[in-house]
């Protein structure tokens, strides 16, 4: 392995890691989303994993085409920038759409008290949600199941910015064993940071005390989302 090479690699792993740990949308949605479906640390590591791929497959093959047709970088970088900003306007969609749908979920899940005489006994009460209770088990299914999926359409088209240019096309210059070797290392640390971000904050989320907002965790995770998504389009993060 050569100087270069090992610069390279050392510039793979660090980047990996604070490009992920900075990028907030590499895993507040997965955190939110998993917090208020309640979803098992399985199945959140799965959708996480997933994600990631598609996020970090979608630059790898842009770039393997630029370096194999000898596409200037900064054209790439222009079509990464767009890809960028299509994918924070989708996150901000999303989580507006499920700040709206997690309000509508809870007005519908709100307890209320039912009243019931019978000729045999005294008059009772119980709780009582119309949601919960009535909703019909298809709609519930598909409103669930398409979750996981629109997530990682968004992270298909949102780019890893700094993959290509910093990394892959240098890497290129020196062999294609070093392009491979780059970009598995890149690709690595930035998925196993997501993961363990992402489970490190399930598991403290579940001590703190957030039974009364429960009724809530769609909307509220939506709007982190949707928050999310401001923050990377406008503040650049």
């Amino acid at each position: 392995m050569t100087v270069e090479l090992k610069a390279l690699v050392v510039a793979a792993v660090s980047i990996g890691f604070f490009h992920t740990l900075f990028g907030p949308d590499h895993y507040l949605p997965f955190i939110m989303i998993s917090w208020a479906r309640k979803w098992s640390t399985l199945k959140t590591s799965i959708v996480t994993l997933l994600c990631g791929l598609g996020h970090i497959g979608s630059s790898v093959v842009l770039g393997l085409l630029g370096v194999a047709m000898g596409i200037a970088v900064n054209k790439l970088e222009l079509a990464e920038s767009v890809r960028g900003n299509l994918a924070a306007w989708l996150l901000i969609a999303f989580g507006l759409a499920y700040l709206v749908w997690g309000l509508r979920h809870a007005y519908r899940n709100k307890t209320h008290i039912h009243s019931h005489f019978h000729i045999d006994t005294d008059l009772h009460t119980h709780p009582h949600t119309h949601h919960d209770q009535h909703t019909h088990i298809h709609d519930r299914e598909a409103a669930v199941s398409i979750t996981p999926w629109v997530l990682f359409a968004i992270f298909v088209f949102g780019p890893c910015e700094p993959l290509i240019p910093l990394l892959m096309y240098p890497a290129a210059k020196n062999s294609l064993f070093g392009l491979v070797v780059v970009t598995g290392i890149f690709g690595s640390v930035t998925i196993a940071t997501m993961l363990t971000i992402v489970l490190l904050s399930k598991t403290g989320v579940n001590f703190l005390p957030l039974a009364p907002l429960q009724r809530f965790s769609h909307a509220v995770a939506g709007a982190t989302i949707c928050l999310c998504g401001l923050a990377i389009q406008f503040l650049s993060l």
